[in-house]
């Protein structure tokens, strides 16, 4: 696969990555091991890329990686069409642990806690990451394809 723009400057600066099939909008995909997500995310902010337009989770099916992905935009004056590029870290079901962007781009905050929530991604160096939408005792990640949902609901505080 012939690298792109973004890879093409990410390989030319020495950052570990693996350029994926571009989306259906031919926005470039990058692979990213968790251990190199925090310099190349912060390369890519220094590079302009200032805006995190999507931070989300999804579980590629049962026995299968979590992933964790970033949409990332180069907003500035005067662009009718904004430069984009999408970040994926695949994360083993045992040990689903990356580090936050929370530090990077403030935008993360609720939508790590909501990944987390969801399907257990464990932001590492996330200021408040607790269960967003769930109650905190509850048990399991509700949107892991491999979740047995259970066959009672206690109602708390149901009037």
């Amino acid at each position: 696969m012939v690298a792109s723009k973004i890879s093409g400057w990410l390989t030319e600066n020495d950052f570990e990555h693996e350029a994926l099939e571009q989306d259906h909008q031919g926005v470039e995909i990058i692979k990213v091991d968790r251990d190199f997500l925090i310099p190349i995310a912060t390369a890519l902010y220094a590079y302009g890329f200032n805006y995190l337009q999507c931070q989300g989770g999804y579980d590629a099916g049962p026995g299968e990686d979590l992933v964790s992905f970033y949409h990332l935009i180069k907003l500035s004056d005067n662009a009718d069409r904004p430069e984009e590029v999408r970040l994926k870290v695949f994360l083993p079901r045992d040990d689903a642990r990356v580090p936050s962007l929370y530090w990077i781009w403030k935008t993360a905050d609720w939508q790590e806690r909501e990944s987390y929530d969801m399907f257990g991604i464990v932001y590492e160096g996330h200021p408040n990451l607790k269960r967003l939408l769930m109650p905190e005792d509850w048990v399991g990640y509700p949107l892991r394809k491999d979740y047995i949902s259970p066959d009672f609901y206690e109602l708390q505080d149901a009037f």
